[in-house]
């Protein structure tokens, strides 16, 4: 992997990150135009520079997260229905994750519901205030959809806001500092896997990876909030159905799309 290979998937990792749009689905792409979605140290650089999106929620959240010891609570009951269904199915959620074919279909099924969620959500109402325990466990529980590669774990927790009551604005927030938990543990089970295979010469490109996710995700999260208040899912929904079809057709063509 060069230098312009980790500006590249850094840059993608922090936009789509926190986007209804699937990073993976996205990284799977981004990876097999860069002609390295085969190499071992792709799929260890993609998992480990999560964890600078994740430093991104802290850093523009951080007052959240002084607000009380209830906070970390509602955080923790939030993970915990994806923590333990994870946990149970991640040797076929690992199986999932290298059907390409599984991600794209995804994409597009997601794409679909984001057409039309919006007819069904009022901006106008909804709750601007933090969620309620139950709250938290219910969007926990469509966290779980997104052990379904391609479904968007953004998409899922942001949806599950909305059916308990939240705006747009409230659940977006609250889907990305759920997102703190969750994708730390996933960034360290799965560097945990692999630590041995990182040699010292990759550690200063899993570093600079990690400083650009960080700053662009700091951008995207700014600015996702306030178009998804304006103008909703229409156009995510669109925009993953073109990804979608576009990752079928490349299968269909003979494409090797698969991440090691």
């Amino acid at each position: 992997m060069n230098w312009w290979q980790v500006i590249i998937l850094a840059i993608v990792e922090g936009l789509t990150e926190f986007l209804p749009v699937s990073s993976t689905g996205h990284m799977i792409i981004a990876s097999s135009l860069l002609g390295i979605s085969q190499l071992e140290f792709t799929g260890i650089f993609i998992t480990s520079i999560q964890l600078g999106a994740i430093l991104s929620v802290v850093f523009l959240y951080w007052r959240r997260f002084l607000q009380s010891f209830n906070f970390y609570l509602k955080l923790f009951v939030g993970f915990l229905p994806f923590g333990i269904v994870g946990f149970l199915l991640k040797d076929i959620v690992e199986e999932l994750l290298k059907s390409v074919t599984v991600v794209a279909i995804m994409l597009v099924l997601g794409g679909i519901v984001l057409l039309f969620i919006d007819q069904y959500f009022n901006r106008a109402s909804k709750s601007e205030s933090e969620p309620t325990f139950k709250q938290a466990f219910l969007v926990g529980l469509f966290q779980c959809l997104a052990l379904l590669p391609g479904i968007s774990r953004s998409a899922a927790t942001i949806v599950g806001g909305l059916t308990q009551g939240l705006n747009r604005k409230s659940a977006a927030e609250f889907s990305f500092l759920l997102a703190v938990p969750t994708m730390f543990v996933i960034t360290a089970y799965q560097m945990f896997k692999s630590y041995q295979l990182i040699r010292p010469e990759d550690m200063k490109m899993l570093l600079w990876g990690n400083i650009i996710s960080f700053l662009v995700a700091i951008v995207a999260i700014k600015y996702f909030v306030d178009f998804l208040t304006k103008y909703g899912f229409r156009v995510f929904g669109i925009y993953r159905i073109f990804v979608g079809v576009l990752i079928l057709v490349l299968l269909a063509l003979g494409f090797d799309l698969n991440l090691v």
